[in-house]
């Protein structure tokens, strides 16, 4: 076996990736309790959306491999069976340096029996049952990266299929390795100044709505759009989207998706002039936080926020966001945010946050003092190289374990598995927008679409984990046994 994994390995000679280790985001004296002490190497602009593909984090040396590269024959395998998320090109293959020691990464499925093969790394949207390694090794970890919502895949909302995997990176602060802030740069994005308040009144003395709503994606899970179409009965709402669309952009360029973005410096400027966006996130789960959270404060607009339950955890002070589950009905918000429309000093309190002082929220600075990745940071690792490396330490901390335990059985006991939790998704089954699902009809795109999936991801979950543990390896009994769980929750829907 050593031989064959020599030949795999010396692929990685011409250029070695090396995944730096990293500690807390650059910081000047922070003082304690204090934001504004921070001092970011991100610059402020517009906001880059974090894109885990980047180069980012990743040193590169060039020429020999140097002083002990023929120990590198016995480090550990990690293989990226999600190959596009292969955070080192153009080779196939890398040697990964991080804290706890090196390991060698690789996107070759060749590999995948090898015993070096110490874990395998999938992304989440990717990740379908049917197309799972079969039959799973004994030795290796499973390692799943998804900062995305259910949206992409319900399978690992449910316990039979998070339970899976040993290792976790998603939105969840409970996962293993947690991207709850993937979308806020740093407390600097918050503090970007508010369009002035005589030019927002300004705008609305023009016939433009209080509300805006920005939203393209339309069916989704959190059902967004019923909730929306009610609240326009009580209060006006420019809607820009594909999805209950009232008004055009501006100009032809930022109507055509093919020249502007949703980061476009022009849209943004455009955006801020609303005094309230309507924030509604595709999915709900604890923590799942995306930009249409963070972009309206970075705007210095109030969002009019639908999505994870336990976002007050996160926000800068305890009067920055206004949830529509604080209030009865859409009607008793619309009254709400008619009466801050017409009343600066009330309405002004929800921009405390971007004074001097004005962030409160401890565990929201630390948290972004400590996470030990960047978004569009060049001083940090992005995500993935993070986790990355977060796994290389965990395989290395199990093959000591093992080690111990084969020296001195009676004395020290086998390693347990570490198992993944519901707890780090959290993303409970989709309910409507507005109103109850019992009064939705059956013949509801909604309730035919997301609903379905939900179960058929349990489904799905049940039927992995139950190949994996009677250890059955032909894909044609896994199809039957889906095919069958499928007609008897059908029969039962």
């Amino acid at each position: 076996m050593a031989v064959g994994l020599a030949g795999f390995v010396l692929v990685v000679l011409p250029g070695l990736g090396v995944c730096l280790a990293s500690g807390p985001g650059p910081v000047a004296e922070v003082e304690a309790g204090g934001e504004a002490a921070w001092a970011e190497p991100w610059d402020g602009a517009v906001f880059r959306p974090p894109s885990p593909l980047g180069s980012v984090g990743v040193a590169h040396r060039s020429g020999s491999a140097g002083p002990g590269w023929e120990e590198g024959l016995d480090l550990p395998v990690l293989l990226w069976w999600s190959p596009g998320l292969f955070p080192h090109f153009p080779g196939d293959s890398e040697l990964i340096e991080c804290p706890r020691g090196a390991c060698v990464a690789s996107r070759d499925r060749r590999v995948r029996g090898n015993p070096r093969t110490r874990a395998l790394l999938f992304y989440g949207t990717d990740f379908r049952a049917s197309e799972a390694p079969l039959p799973r090794l004994a030795h290796q970890s499973w390692a799943l990266l998804h900062e995305e919502s259910p949206l992409n895949n319900y399978l690992l909302s449910h316990a039979a299929g998070i339970r899976l995997f040993n290792l976790t990176a998603t939105f969840s602060r409970h996962s293993d390795y947690p991207l709850s802030l993937q979308w806020l740069p740093g407390i600097a994005y918050l503090r970007r100044a508010a369009t002035p308040l005589p030019e927002r009144s300004e705008w609305r003395r023009r016939g433009y709505a209080p509300l805006l709503y920005l939203q393209s994606h339309c069916d989704v899970p959190s059902d967004r759009d019923r909730y929306v179409r009610e609240l326009m009965r009580y209060i006006p709402v420019d809607s820009y989207g594909k999805c209950l669309q009232n008004r055009e952009l501006p100009s032809p360029r930022l109507q055509d998706t093919t020249t502007a973005t949703t980061e476009d410096l022009e849209l943004l400027t455009f955006l801020s002039r609303y005094k309230f966006h309507l924030a509604f996130e595709n999915a709900i789960c604890d923590d799942y936080m995306t930009e249409k959270l963070w972009r309206p404060m970075h705007l210095g607009a109030v969002p009019v926020y639908r999505g994870s339950p336990s976002v007050r955890d996160w926000m800068p002070n305890n009067h920055s966001i206004i949830l529509i589950n604080d209030f009865e009905s859409p009607q008793k918000l619309a009254e709400f945010i008619d009466f801050l429309d017409n009343n600066d000093e009330e309405y002004m309190k929800y921009l405390a946050y971007k004074q001097p002082g004005g962030i409160t929220n401890q565990f929201l600075l630390a948290s972004l003092r400590h996470r030990e990745w960047g978004v569009n940071d060049p001083l940090l690792p992005n995500y993935l190289n993070g986790f990355e490396c977060f796994v290389c330490d965990h395989e290395l901390a199990r093959l000591e374990a093992e080690k111990a335990h084969a020296a001195s059985p009676g004395d020290t006991p086998a390693p347990e598995p570490h198992i993944a939790q519901p707890s780090h998704m959290n993303c409970p089954m989709p309910t409507p927008g507005f109103g109850n699902v019992e009064e939705i009809t059956e013949s509801d795109s909604w309730k035919e679409m997301w609903v379905q999936d939900y179960w058929q991801g349990l489904d799905q979950g049940e039927a992995l984990a139950a190949m994996i543990h009677n250890n059955e390896t032909q894909q044609r009994k896994f199809w039957d046994y889906l095919h069958e769980i499928f007609m008897k929750r059908n029969q039962n829907l």
